[in-house]
């Protein structure tokens, strides 16, 4: 019709504009709303899609399994458990154990300027194997000296050949001359215990992980003075940031003999308070500091091919749910002077193997 035009052009079928009252408002303010809504949304979706790729890309790996093959203790066989209802996915419910390293390597300035020194190559600073009961809900932490004098095995090596027997090895050399695999390796010759996942974590890591948490509460029994640690603390309890914990978890020349198992005992400290800290820190209802943690932790990780996805961290996260701080034991393998090396230790039996023994599933 002639000098006509359609509604949706804004225009009346007598050619007056339509819209200026209170309803055509209202209908802008709502279509406006709703493009602002739906812009948000996909921001969201797009800022969480790229937050899980940014996680998941800060995992780094390792395949132990294809490296060791079946020249290791057996698998266990794990019943899966079944589901609460026809759609959910069972969580796993199974014994694990779980080899846990400190890495002391100096690469990258965070690591070398929190190192403290100039040091090439990495070492295990740190060994935990962590037994997690069947069920969950209760788990054993093992501290393995690294000063322990051991067997070292042969171990494959990424050029495709193998490193050579070596006996009255320090404990943290595997880790050196071999990296995971052979510290996996080790750790299985030692104990005779299948190591069913492997979690290393690094200086910078450690300390990004402690702030992201706002800082641990630790309770010092005598007084700490490590220059080599730049740890210096009275006895009693401390609320430390991430460099002071990492301090107090490497520091060795300002406790007892000196020696590492003065340390350990601090260590072990360190580790529940800072898993009271995780379970007390409510991260499922504070998102931004979720992802704090998340990003401090996985920034820093090398795990095995099992655990190098954040779906796989988060499905054993989940699995460990009903654990609590109180329901872990920590313990350090039992040793003795080595008769070779009085600045040495070597397991101490039969009170070690049975030790690992009662971790077997």
């Amino acid at each position: 019709m002639t000098g006509h035009k359609d509604i949706g052009d804004g225009v009346g079928v007598e050619g007056g504009p339509v819209g200026v009252g209170p309803v055509g408002r209202r209908s802008r303010v709502l279509k406006a709303a709703g493009l602002t809504l739906a812009g948000l949304l996909v921001l969201g979706v797009g800022t969480a899609g790229w937050a899980y790729w940014h996680l998941n890309q800060n995992i780094k790996s390792v395949d132990i399994n294809s490296a060791l093959g079946d020249d290791r203790p057996a698998k266990a066989v794990v019943t899966p458990s079944a589901p609460a209802s026809a759609s959910a996915s069972p969580l796993p419910s199974g014994a694990l154990n779980i080899l846990v390293l400190g890495s002391d390597s100096r690469s990258g300035k965070a690591n070398a300027k929190l190192g403290g020194g100039d040091s090439s190559g990495a070492r295990s600073d740190t060994a935990m194997v962590v037994h997690i009961d069947e069920g969950r809900t209760r788990a054993t932490v093992v501290s393995i000296p690294r000063d322990t004098l051991v067997t070292r095995p042969a171990c494959p090596t990424s050029s495709g050949g193998t490193t050579a027997v070596a006996y009255n090895a320090m404990f943290n050399s595997a880790y050196a001359i071999g990296g995971p695999v052979c510290a996996v390796k080790t750790v299985e010759s030692l104990t005779d215990v299948r190591m069913d996942h492997y979690i290393e974590i690094d200086f910078s890591g450690f300390a990004a992980l402690v702030d992201a948490l706002g800082g641990v509460t630790v309770t010092t029994d005598e007084d700490i003075d490590d220059d080599k640690s730049h740890l210096h603390l009275t006895a009693g309890e401390h609320h430390l940031d991430g460099t002071k914990a990492l301090a107090l978890a490497r520091t060795r020349h300002g406790i007892g003999d000196g020696s590492d198992l003065g340390r350990i005992g601090l260590q072990q400290k360190l580790v529940k308070a800072l898993l009271g800290q995780i379970s007390s820190a409510g991260l499922l209802t504070d998102p931004a500091k979720l992802y704090s943690v998340a990003n401090a932790v996985t920034g820093s990780l090398t795990t095995d091919t099992g655990l190098d996805s954040l779906g796989e961290l988060m499905k054993l996260g989940q699995s460990l749910k009903s654990l609590s701080s109180d329901e872990v034991t920590t313990v350090m393998m039992p040793v003795v002077t080595a008769p070779s090396d009085h600045n040495r230790v070597i397991a101490n039996e039969p009170e070690a193997s049975d030790l690992w023994a009662s971790l077997k599933y």
